[in-house]
Order: C-alpha cells, then sequence, then structure tokens
C-alpha cells in the first residue's frame, strides 16, 4: 500500500498536506493522496488542505475526481479543500479589496486632485483625488503615501484617518473598503505619474467644492477630512509595538489636556 502524503494538523481540525514533499509523478500521487484520505478519515479529521504548484498542475484534476474544491489561488499556485466529514466548515478566503485616497492639502488652502488616463465607460475628464489599492503586507499610513508619490510627485505627511467606505459587487466581484486619509503635503513641485494620470494640480477648495463635474462623494469625503479630527495611527494599549499591525485612535481629550 502507498504511503500517505506528508501532512500536518492544524488547530481547527484540519491537516494540511506538506508542498515540499509532494511528490511529481501523477500516478504516486494518485496513490499516496488515497492512502492518505483513507487515513484522515479515520483519524477524525474534517478538513484537507493542499497547495499545487503551478509546475504540479497535472496534480489538479487528480485532486478534483476526489473531491477537492477550489479555495483560492496566486499566480503560482492553487489551493484545494477536501471536506471529510459532510458539512464541515471551511473559511472563505479574502472577500474585499483595500485601497486608500488622499485629502492632501498645502499651506494655501489648495487640495490635491488628478484625472486618471483611464476611466470606466469612457467617462469625461473629471477630477479626484489621488490614491489607489494597498499592495499584500503594506499599511494604510505607508500605501497612501506611496500612492500620492507615485501620481503626482508631491511628498506628503500622513495626519489621520477621517472615513472609509465599504461596497459590494466590486471588481471580480469582490467587496470594497476604501479609507480617506487626510496629509499635509510637504512639497509642492507637481511631476506627475503619466502612465495612470492624464492631469494633476493644486485646485482651490472652495473650487473644488463648488464645481458641478465633481461627484458628491468626493466631495463630501474632503469635506470629512477637513472638518473633522479623525483618527490618527497609535500604539494600542496593553498590545505590543508591530509593524505588521496598524491602529487608529482617536486624539482623547483627556491626551490633549496633558
Amino acid at each position: 500500500m502507498a504511503a500517505p502524503l506528508a501532512a500536518a494538523p492544524n488547530p481547527f481540525r484540519g491537516v494540511v498536506v506538506n508542498t515540499a514533499e509532494l511528490p511529481t509523478d501523477p500516478a504516486e500521487f494518485t496513490a499516496r493522496l488515497d492512502a492518505s484520505i483513507a487515513e484522515w478519515r479515520a483519524a477524525g479529521y474534517e478538513v484537507a488542505w493542499v497547495d499545487l504548484p503551478i509546475a504540479l498542475a497535472s496534480h489538479v484534476p487528480i485532486a478534483a475526481a476526489r473531491g477537492f474544491a477550489y479555495h483560492h489561488a496566486g499566480a503560482d499556485y492553487l489551493t484545494a479543500t477536501l471536506s471529510l466529514v459532510p458539512g464541515s466548515y471551511i473559511p472563505n478566503y479574502a472577500t474585499h479589496y483595500v485601497g486608500a485616497g488622499g485629502v492632501v492639502v498645502n499651506d494655501h488652502d489648495e487640495l490635491l486632485v488628478v484625472c486618471e488616463r483611464y476611466r470606466i465607460d469612457n467617462r469625461p475628464p473629471f477630477y479626484k483625488l489621488p490614491g489607489g489599492a494597498l499592495e499584500p503586507g503594506e499599511n494604510i499610513v505607508d500605501s497612501i503615501v506611496r500612492e500620492v508619490l507615485e501620481e503626482t510627485g508631491v511628498d506628503a505627511r500622513f495626519e489621520a484617518l477621517t472615513c472609509f467606505r465599504h461596497w459590494h459587487g466590486y471588481r471580480y466581484g469582490k467587496s470594497d473598503i476604501y479609507f480617506v486619509c487626510r496629509l499635509r503635503a510637504l512639497t509642492t513641485d507637481i511631476k506627475m505619474g503619466e502612465h495612470e494620470i492624464e492631469e494633476c494640480l493644486w485646485m482651490p477648495v472652495r473650487q473644488f467644492m463648488a464645481d458641478d463635474d465633481i461627484s458628491p462623494f468626493n466631495k463630501g469625503i474632503v469635506r470629512s477630512a477637513l472638518e473633522s479630527d479623525g483618527i490618527m495611527p497609535a500604539n494600542m494599549p496593553g498590545m505590543p509595538p508591530d509593524p505588521s499591525r496598524e491602529y487608529f485612535l482617536p486624539n482623547f481629550a483627556s491626551d490633549r489636556d496633558t
């Protein structure tokens, strides 16, 4: 009888196959997978997880024929799961995109705005805030400073998170969270990123708010950024500092009095 695949339990009554030790021969994989499924069920595991690298794409139909279903995929792998017990719980993969927009103001009460080069449904040109999607592993503060610099050439300092928008049915059917950040311009010279941006300029805030071609949404988030304190990056009491975790807290009155 074939030896089961190398695997280890997770904390949720699941078992995770060791990708590095997967056999490359499809026939061997088939035999060892069958032996593994029998062993996992006998041991009482509820869900089996396996990452199949693109180099082993030949294994995908073998796993699918035994009941494995796609869970998620990256550029060079596919993760599949098998319910070993009917009705066992399998958590969803990531369901949201996360983006950030920057309300960047200078010392002359001007707002940094851009017009994107590529627009949905060939819409006529319109002004909006610089910003974009967070990169994997990137914090909100770092992302919006980066996006502003890439799109406009303006170096800016993050001040506060002022509001966010949450909606569904976005790209690829996923949901989207868009954070609006207030930033203070440290430089004013514009060096537009021409790959994505068609126009970039400093616009008086009053002109922006009075422009009928600018959406009420963009006006609303600018007002929120300019008329509210927002919440600031801070260390969470009782939690050790960790660059992989980002917290935002109000500027409490007790803190302002000290």
